[in-house]
């Protein structure tokens, strides 16, 4: 599925995990924005951008890439390796019941029919994971593992079996009621999630991207919004990783000619007032463009006008910053 074109120019396209993106907060839908720009772009997506549920939006010329790799990759201490066909192993929480655990593995066993995806090895944690997760005042989704050590011993084993790239499936809590079904407000979930792929992905420096478990599968019968449907229709979410996972770039911290580096990324686009994070700024400071899309808003306030960075464009809509993108880079 990955087809990196060395003659087509790098963009990151990236919408921040549990800040209620108005487009990208909710099962993939930013997929179809970002896949508009692969026919003249490589574009790198944080998984928040096409992950839904048992769909995935990754396509040819995407790389996609968990949010702590990105970030070191524009820091300039990492280098992505265009990969194909990667050795995935997945750790399952203790906690999930073996139920549960029965519908992932199902789940796997449907991945590998369809799509031919392999698994090289699982890895069940010796203990509990114990997820929790809310909104912080600002309501932003955050969260915490209790015993993060399990699934780190968990990640190790699995490395010594020779995985190269890892899928991690722990036990949720039914989340409150909230609009989210409805396309409004923010995931509650989203914000731990990142907070266990960062975690795992430094620690064990491999590609590693998180699905939760919840033990009430019942599918709704009432109708949500279109945004949010692909997370109603299904009782696990493991697929779209397995799908995305297969031709995820790895990463190195050695410099080779072959490898993608930073220099290699022209520009990076991001929800007109999410741009607080450390990305933004490494990014101005190497010369890579800062677009931020006032289509996509987001529930944080973080702007240009309040960063005084004149540095980043703003433009109205993806479309926009597409041809803009084009006209800049002679593509």
């Amino acid at each position: 599925m990955l087809s990196y074109d060395k003659t087509k120019p790098l963009i990151a396209f990236i919408v921040p995990t549990g800040i209620g993106a108005s487009i990208g907060g909710y099962a993939g839908d930013a997929s179809t924005y970002a896949r508009k720009f692969t026919k003249d772009f490589n574009v790198i997506v944080n998984p928040n951008v096409v992950n839904a549920a048992c769909f995935s939006g990754i396509s040819e010329n995407m790389l996609y890439t968990e949010g702590w790799s990105l970030s070191q990759f524009i820091k300039g201490n990492i280098y992505l390796i265009p990969s194909k066909n990667n050795k995935i192993g997945i750790i399952f929480d203790k906690g999930i019941s073996q139920g549960i655990l029965n519908v992932h593995f199902n789940t796997i066993n449907a991945v590998k029919t369809v799509y031919g995806i392999e698994i090289e090895a699982y890895e069940i944690t010796e203990e509990p994971c114990e997820v929790k997760f809310y909104n912080t005042e600002s309501g932003i989704s955050s969260g915490s593992v209790l015993n993060n050590e399990t699934l780190l011993k968990a990640g190790k084993k699995l490395l010594e079996k020779g995985v190269n790239v890892i899928a991690v499936v722990c036990k949720f809590d039914e989340p409150p009621e909230d609009n989210y079904k409805d396309g409004e407000g923010v995931d509650i979930v989203g914000g731990v999630e990142a907070v266990i792929s960062h975690y795992l992905a430094r620690e064990l420096q491999v590609p590693v991207v998180h699905a939760p478990a919840f033990e009430n599968i019942t599918i709704t019968k009432d109708l949500v919004d279109e945004k949010a449907a692909a997370e109603y229709i299904t009782p696990t979410f493991l697929p779209c990783l397995l799908i995305a996972l297969k031709n995820a770039p790895l990463f190195s911290t050695k410099k080779v000619e072959e490898y993608i580096n930073r220099n290699d990324l022209k520009a990076i686009l991001l929800p007109y007032n999410a741009l607080g994070s450390s990305i933004v700024s490494d990014a101005i400071k190497n010369n890579i463009k800062v677009l931020a899309i006032k289509e996509n808003s987001s529930i944080l306030k973080i702007t240009k006008d309040i960063l005084n960075k004149n540095d980043i464009i703003e433009l109205n809509t993806y479309k926009e910053a597409y041809n803009y993108l084009k006209e800049t880079m002679n593509v």
